[in-house]
């Protein structure tokens, strides 16, 4: 069962993070945009209020909170009430598919990575985006857990173990960028190639045989 207990009581809540950290939330869509592939048809799983489908013009989501699937069907969005483990798709359906802080909140990740498999076309992709464990941010956040709303029962991951889930259910991964940089040499909303710098990482894969 996915993780959603602290999404029902706090929906509302969460989704003012957005407005808080504005900053973050553009730097972080910005580098889901840029990888994106145009003129698809794509879906998010765990969509969440809507704040990445809205904006990226993904018009499908799933998602298991019922409180925050209401947000983003508020937006216009068709929003499936599932789990990533068990998408309600017929295979070879999507384009693409996002996956954005959402990793961190399913309970067996290559099982949901292998789902998403299943509901892409051939030589469809996955856009992975999250928080890497082994950044600043993703330090502060599993210091700061057992006293989360949202991140207490979550579960961290670097991006080698990202990349190492990804390989197992099948899809080479093609593409690595990052953004949400805490030196001063950087500016934080800027988006580089690669990890290791930046506290959002965003990989996208091919799907393979």
């Amino acid at each position: 069962m996915a993780r959603i207990e602290s999404f029902e009581k706090y929906s509302k809540e969460y989704d003012k993070w957005f407005v808080r950290n504005k900053t973050v939330y553009l730097a972080e869509l910005n580098a889901i945009k840029s990888l994106i592939p145009s003129g698809k048809t794509g879906v998010e799983i765990g969509v969440g209020s809507g704040r990445f489908a809205l904006p990226l013009g993904i018009k499908v989501g799933v998602e298991p909170s019922k409180k925050m699937a209401e947000m983003a069907r508020n937006l216009g969005i068709q929003v499936y009430e599932a789990v990533a483990e068990k998408l309600p798709f017929d295979s070879e359906t999507f384009d693409f598919a996002l996956m954005v802080t959402t990793i961190c909140f399913v309970d067996n990740l290559v099982e949901a990575f292998k789902e998403v498999h299943r509901v892409l076309k051939p030589d469809g992709l996955i856009i992975v985006g999250f928080v890497d464990k082994n950044s600043e941010m993703g330090t502060q956040y599993q210091l700061k857990r057992d006293n989360s709303k949202f991140y207490k029962d979550a579960t961290f991951y670097s991006v080698e173990e990202v990349t190492d889930c990804l390989r197992k259910a099948h899809f080479e991964v093609i593409s690595i960028k990052q953004t949400v940089f805490p030196s001063p040499s950087n500016k934080i909303d800027s988006v580089k190639e690669g990890h290791g710098e930046g506290s959002f990482v965003v990989i996208k894969a091919n799907k393979t045989s």
